[in-house]
């Protein structure tokens, strides 16, 4: 008696708050701790909440989540749901398989019964271990959790979303000091999902969230169906919970969780095309750039009515409204700059979703293609890779073998990121990097003119080297118009933390005949597991003057009679009469330049 009445004095204070309970699970016996507020009422909110590893959900409730002046109880106190902390086995979670996804399946289906909480707003979250468990749920049951609130974990083997899964609304919390989970790996596992969400590249920043120094808001959105992504970074924070009363965690996950319920009445909204984050590129003089006309393609239904507008904007400019399938319209004669592409659905009730995708109409005369070898891991916008066996396209990330990025961290590494591609069979042309393609998500449009790539490139794993041709192609039927072998002299080794000198920088010069969209093409050799790294690449206009081609040599002999004739570098080449053969390129006579192939 004297025992029940102490335990009863502790649940009074509020040091014993939650309630222990447990549930079999596929023949396993697995427990949780739950808290319901007084006076909770019917159809409220469930909130999950994953420990850390090698902890555990007495830790998570009593340590994690409370100091003296706030505690997750009180939050959902003042918010009236229900919260779950379960124990995972042996103090971890399954972050692979469906062991643990099944366990939060059977909470649901438990706190529906018991609770009668409302199943359309499920909410998931987790720290650390917990965390990577979240970003796993989110391609394993999005049909059941309305939003996912990840703290200080995301997957290390890189972040995936399955292309069937909806927009996916995420709240993600990290301190910039954490030396567990490093945050310099928070931004690509949320690159993956702001790419599938279809958010603005770009995110919106609050500095001084919430009055607290060092606290900033990250905020892409709206996407698809009108979800955000979210990051909150802490600066200084390590690999723990932040508890300050400015930003609890607790209170900031409840806060965006409560804008989300899988039962919306409002109209679903998606843009199909053109990608978030695409680019076109315009090579031109001034003012002459040419940009495709945009057809921009939307989906959209409404699961209690009908849909009876959708709207396309460029920015505030209505550019059409249809009131019955195919939801499209076209943008033309767009300028160069971002361009907010949005659309409006608007369902029988005159409720409204909003989607909207940026995409870059870009004018350079100088183009460092490289800057975005930037993530470890990762595919860039406008590349796209094979390697005999896999097609891979940008931007996609979570790549730890095959084409992709590589970081290198060794002491003294000739550059920090490049872009590692490989051919496994050998044939030619069969392992390759190319920027432009359609579905690499960028189109390059050349002007006819004089151009110049500056590349750096190596071998990864080739002590005895291995050639790499570049080529310009035509994207519409891939047939090149310029190229150009080279032979690298540095073989980095295999390993990411090697040292290597850092390439000489080779000049690539040739000349754009006539205007359309090409592709940038680098093959590595014809022999088995060849690769190449790519650690610069700089495409530059040098003019625009027409080229004057006058005569096409098809059949690599040389110029009429036994004038003169000069390379574009201004070097004479000796040809004495016109049975003298050239190497395919162009060339300058009496002030004309010809084209041998």
């Amino acid at each position: 008696m004297k025992q029940i009445f102490i335990l009863l004095l502790l649940v009074m204070a509020g040091m014993v708050s939650v309630k222990a309970d447990n549930i079999t699970v596929n023949g396993t016996n697995r427990s949780y701790n739950v808290y319901a507020p007084q006076n909770l009422g019917e159809n409220r909110p469930l909130l999950i909440f994953c420990h850390g590893y090698s902890q555990d959900a007495n830790w998570m409730q009593n340590n994690e989540f409370k100091n003296d002046n706030v505690s997750m109880e009180a939050v959902c106190d003042t918010a009236k749901f229900v919260v779950v902390f379960p124990n995972g086995i042996d103090k971890s979670w399954d972050t692979s398989g469906d062991r643990d996804i099944n366990f939060v399946k059977a909470i649901i289906d438990k706190m529906a019964s018991q609770y009668k909480i409302d199943r359309n707003r499920v909410y998931l979250g987790g720290f650390s271990m917990g965390g990577m468990f979240t970003y796993h749920a989110m391609n394993k049951i999005p049909d059941l959790i309305a939003a996912f609130c990840p703290v200080s974990g995301y997957p290390m083997g890189g972040a995936t979303a399955n292309a069937n899964v909806r927009p996916i609304p995420i709240l993600h919390i990290h301190g910039t000091a954490d030396d567990v989970c490093a945050f310099s790996g928070v931004q690509p596992a949320l690159n993956v999902w702001i790419n599938h969400n279809g958010c603005p590249t770009t995110a919106n920043v609050t500095n001084n969230y919430n009055g607290f120094s060092g606290a900033k808001l990250h905020v892409w959105g709206p996407g698809n169906d009108n979800v955000e992504v979210r990051l909150l970074e802490l600066a200084g924070k390590g690999h723990w919970i932040c508890k300050e009363p400015q930003v609890y965690t607790g209170k900031e996950i409840w806060n965006f969780c409560k804008n989300y319920s899988l039962n919306k009445t409002s109209p679903n909204v998606s843009i199909t095309s053109p990608k978030a984050g695409a680019k076109y590129i315009s090579f031109a003089p001034a003012g002459e750039n040419i940009f495709p006309d945009l057809t921009i393609t939307a989906t959209a239904d409404d699961s209690n009515g009908t849909v009876e507008t959708v709207e396309f904007y460029d920015g505030t400019t209505l550019l059409a409204t249809c009131t019955a399938k195919p939801y499209e319209a076209v943008l033309t004669g767009a300028k160069a700059g971002k361009h907010t592409l949005k659309v409006v659905a608007t369902d029988n009730d005159g409720e409204t979703t909003t989607a909207s995708v940026v995409v870059t109409l870009q004018a350079p005369t100088t183009l460092t293609l490289s800057s975005d070898f930037n993530e470890g891991g990762a595919l860039p916008a406008g590349w796209t890779t094979y390697d005999s066996k896999e097609r891979r396209t940008g931007y996609s990330n979570g790549y730890s073998q095959g084409c992709r990025v590589l970081q290198f961290t060794g002491a003294s590494p000739g550059f920090n990121y490049g872009l590692y591609f490989r051919n496994i069979s050998g044939s030619a042309h069969q392992g390759w990097a190319k920027f432009g393609l359609s579905d690499g998500g960028t189109t390059l449009n050349l002007t006819p003119g004089h151009y110049t790539l500056k590349y750096r490139i190596c071998n990864w794993n080739m002590p005895n080297f291995g050639s790499v041709e570049l080529n310009i192609e035509k994207s519409t039927g891939g047939s090149s118009v310029a190229s150009q072998t080279y032979m690298p002299d540095i073989n980095i080794g295999n390993v990411a933390s090697n040292s290597f000198g850092n390439p000489e920088q080779q000049v690539f010069e040739f000349d754009i005949t006539e205007q359309g969209t090409y592709s940038i093409a680098i093959y590595s050799a014809a022999s088995e597991w060849s690769d190449c790294i790519v650690g610069q690449l700089i495409l530059t206009a040098n003019s625009y003057e027409g080229t004057g081609i006058d005569e096409v040599q098809n059949d690599k002999r040389a110029m009429p009679n036994d004038d003169a004739v000069y390379d574009l570098q201004g070097r004479k080449v000796s040809v004495s009469n016109s049975s003298s053969v050239l190497r395919k390129g162009i060339y300058i006579k009496n002030g004309k330049k010809y084209l041998a192939f």
